[in-house]
């Protein structure tokens, strides 16, 4: 059975009917994830959810230990990931409180550390298509079920933050054909890559950028009013997703779990063993 992993806020955890929860803690050689991760069993689906600010949002998305956070769900025995997180929009036609399941990503952040490879054994993996689309069908099928507003496919850009776009970053963006923008998707799906996790990517709109005409009209009471109302839906999407992505029989053949196949560069006589050994838990099938 495959264990499915949620990084996003702490209401997406909070679903009825969830059994033995227990927080845990997980060491991982890249320094502690951004808070214990909650395990749970629903319908005999065993799920792990990590807030990826840390219970309260206390992290910001700049000082988020993207490496930890994914290493730690590797650790626990997660195949599959699920990104939940809010976004701003970027089209006219994409309005608050959809559901955009990303496949596209545009990285412009600048201080976060975007691998666990490093000198000493050097990898490679593909971003060409940097989601997994088998998750991302399960996904868009549980939205569907829901009968809340999504779209099959859409570029995210990632910024550093935790500032907002200028005016000018905002239609620079429009005109590269972005859809929405956030700024907590990268490096987290290069690192699920790396460690061959199957990773989709749901972007909750919550406003409009401020290329909008109408965005200096919105209230913070409107964007928390869809906030909450997008982790409702969020909750009934984990519910609906996890049995279909747990029993999933084409999960084991998915090519995301074999990123790696081709993408150690480093001759194994040069590789440095501190290195290899840092890394076991993330390659050691490869290793």
């Amino acid at each position: 059975m495959n264990r499915i992993g949620i990084i996003g806020g702490s209401g997406v955890y909070d679903l009825a009917g969830l059994t033995d929860t227990r927080w845990v803690a997980v060491d991982t050689p890249w320094g502690a994830p951004s808070d214990e991760v909650f395990l749970g069993t629903l319908d005999g689906v065993a799920l792990a959810f990590l807030p990826r600010h840390g219970r309260g949002h206390r992290i910001p998305p700049s000082e988020v230990n993207y490496r930890a956070n994914v290493a730690a769900l590797k650790a626990l025995g997660v195949t599959d990931v699920l990104s939940v997180s809010a976004v701003g929009s970027l089209r006219e036609d994409l309005a608050p409180g959809t559901f955009v399941v990303v496949d596209q990503f545009i990285d412009r952040t600048l201080r976060r550390e975007s691998s666990f490879f490093g000198n000493g054994l050097v990898a490679h993996v593909s971003m060409a298509h940097p989601v997994c689309s088998r998750l991302g069908q399960h996904v868009l099928r549980a939205l569907r079920a829901a009968g809340v507003a999504q779209v099959a496919g859409g570029t995210y850009v990632c910024i550093e933050g935790p500032q907002f776009s200028s005016l000018a970053e905002s239609r620079l963006y429009r005109g590269w054909n972005c859809d929405v923008i956030g700024m907590t998707n990268m490096p987290e799906a290069k690192l699920a890559r790396e460690a061959e996790l199957c990773y989709a990517s749901v972007a909750m709109v919550t406003d409009y950028d401020c290329w909008h005409p109408e965005h200096d009209s919105v209230t913070v009471a409107a964007v928390i009013k869809v906030l909450l109302g997008n982790a409702n839906t969020a909750r009934r999407l984990v519910a609906d997703l996890a049995p279909a992505v747990a029993h999933d029989p084409h999960a084991a053949a998915c090519i995301c779990r074999r990123a790696l196949d081709h993408a150690l560069i480093t001759a194994p006589d040069k590789r440095d063993p501190a290195m290899v050994d840092k890394l076991r838990g993330i390659a050691g099938r490869v290793l």
